[in-house]
Parts: C-alpha cells; sequence; structure tokens
C-alpha cells in the first residue's frame, strides 16, 4: 500500500490569508461544492490554535472544519481551543471552568468579539472543539500541539472533552487529568532558580519557564533549556526536575509540533533528526509554516514550505 503524505500546518490563529496562501503554495486548489483538496491526494494535519489573536477566525475555523469534513485533513486540539471550551464552561459554582480574569479574557477577546451576537454559531464551534483529539499517532508519524510525553499521551487514550466528567477533571488543578492535558497541550515547565524571573511574549514576568522535552543533558541550567529559545540566566535545574521532563527519542517516530512562537526569523529547520516544530509566530509578524512530509524518518529543512502576507498589508496583533 502506498504511504499517505500528509501536510502538516503549524498555529493559525484566526490568519487566513495567510492560510490560504499556504495552502496554495502546497499544491491545494478549490474543491466542488468547496473546501480545498490535493489534486495527489495529499492530506493536511492541522495541529491546533485554529482561534484567537487573528481577524478571520470563523473562515478559518469554516476551511479547517470543511477539510476534515471531506477527508482533506485531520486536525487535533491546541491549547487556545481547550482554554476557549473551559472558558465557556459554567463550574456549578457561579464561575466557568477558566476564570474570566482581565488577562484570560483579553487572550479570548479577538475570538469573542467576531462571534458577538453569534451565541448559537459560537455553541456549535465550541461542541466541535471539544470533540478534537488531542494527539493523533499515525504509526509512521506523530502530531501533537505542544509536547508527546508517552506518559501522559498514553492516560490521555481514550479522553475526549465531549465527557463532561474528563473535562471537569482536567481543569481541576492536580488531577492526572489536569496533568496529562497540561503537558501536552502547553508543555512542561520548569520553575526558575529562587530570585529569578523572564518576561515572556506578553511581557509578564514569569517564575516558570517552558522547556524542551528532547535531548535532556544530565546537568543543565533552566535557561538552557527554555523554548522557544534559551536565554541567559544562573541556576541549575535540580536533578530529579530534569528526570521528570520528558525525553523523546532519537529513534522515535517523526513528530510535529507547534505552540512555541519560533522567531519568525530563525532558520525553517527541524529542532532534531525527528522533531519539527512549525509555529514561527505566524499569528503576528511571522510566516505561517507547514512541512511536507513523504515517509522520511530523517527531516529535511528542505520540505519547509512558509506563507506570509504582502508588506503592504496589515497585521493584526
Amino acid at each position: 500500500m502506498k504511504q499517505q503524505s500528509y501536510d502538516l500546518i503549524g498555529d493559525i490563529h484566526g490568519q487566513h490569508e495567510k492560510l490560504a496562501r499556504l495552502l496554495e503554495n502546497l499544491g491545494y486548489r478549490p474543491r466542488p461544492g468547496g473546501g480545498m483538496r490535493h489534486p495527489d491526494g495529499r492530506r493536511v494535519v492541522f495541529l491546533g490554535d485554529y482561534i484567537d489573536r487573528g481577524p478571520d477566525i470563523r473562515r478559518v475555523l469554516e476551511t479547517v472544519r470543511g477539510m476534515v469534513e471531506s477527508g482533506d485533513a485531520l486536525a487535533i486540539m491546541g491549547n487556545h481551543e481547550y482554554n476557549a471550551v473551559l472558558y465557556a464552561t459554567p463550574d456549578g459554582n457561579g464561575g466557568h471552568l477558566k476564570e474570566h480574569s482581565a488577562r484570560n479574557t483579553k487572550t479570548h477577546q479577538a475570538t469573542l468579539d467576531q462571534f458577538a451576537g453569534r451565541p448559537a454559531e459560537w455553541a456549535e464551534w465550541l461542541l466541535w472543539m471539544r470533540g478534537l483529539p488531542m494527539f493523533l499517532d499515525l504509526g509512521a508519524l506523530r502530531a501533537v500541539h505542544a509536547c508527546w510525553d508517552a506518559r501522559r499521551i498514553s492516560r490521555l487514550g481514550g479522553a475526549s472533552l465531549l465527557d463532561p466528567d474528563f473535562l471537569r477533571a482536567s481543569a481541576t488543578k492536580l488531577t492526572p487529568e489536569h496533568r496529562a492535558v497540561e503537558n501536552v497541550l502547553k508543555g512542561p515547565e520548569m520553575l526558575m532558580p529562587e530570585g529569578s524571573c523572564f518576561h515572556d511574549k506578553e511581557g509578564a514576568a514569569r517564575r516558570t519557564v517552558r522547556v524542551r522535552w528532547w535531548d535532556i543533558p544530565p546537568q543543565s541550567h533552566v535557561c538552557a533549556l527554555a523554548m522557544p529559545e534559551p536565554f541567559d540566566s544562573p541556576g541549575e535545574a535540580a536533578p530529579h526536575d530534569l528526570r521528570r521532563l520528558p525525553c523523546y527519542g532519537s529513534n522515535e517516530p517523526p513528530v510535529f509540533f507547534g505552540h512555541y512562537w519560533l522567531p519568525p526569523e530563525k532558520e525553517k529547520a527541524p529542532l532534531a533528526r525527528n522533531l519539527a516544530c512549525l509555529d514561527f509566530s505566524g499569528a503576528r509578524q511571522g510566516p505561517l509554516v507547514a512541512y511536507r512530509w513523504d515517509g522520511e524518518r530523517e527531516l529535511s529543512p528542505e520540505k519547509f514550505v512558509c506563507a506570509s502576507l504582502p508588506e503592504t498589508t496589515t497585521h493584526t496583533p
């Protein structure tokens, strides 16, 4: 049987024009009745984060869902879809599973604005998002939004946000469900040494830093493991913290993910022979990025495909 070829696409965040350009660059063409299809039978794997930030969230959702339902694509959940579901779900105590704080509301504001006056439509999209898988293991390749953590993946096998008990357990801190979803959809984090902090992409000071989950050395500074880029800061990581990190093996199938806001100017290349991050800050000024996979076990920089907006186009932050 011929190996299915896939085009894996990183975080879109409402940037429909970039998505349309990227699909065109990959060779997809409009199909009768709507959607996009590749003449050679290739399929897309969308890696999550379809909503928030960008100007055309509804059109992105329509394109992604349309391609999934026509059999031209697969789609997984991102942390923004997960957070939107929690934000919209009452907790039974007068609040919601994700607090309607100023910060959380700001994160979802573009989505809330674009669905203003459309509560029934938004409710339908939330139901669709709840049904998205949190990872895909296709045998010869794997896809996840943030982190392929085998132990957490095993716990999430067969789990769905359509199950209200699982949904509530995943939103309850310190439960096994919560830990599993946090690692898989948001990536592992480590605590900075006492007295140290860093500022995230929003300018907020944080004491926990996202770290990589492959090629973990026996000794390291916390900052040397930081994602999307290492930075200079003193402080050794505790050995037990290093041991608890998932460490994806170099002989495992290729795994594709997004989430990490790699700098737009960074070389479009695998992070390791079998790992590729496809989020190069496409939600803002960066390009939307795909990888054209044709069965190879060792990934190649030549297989990355990008799409940006014309320089005259205004980007929405």
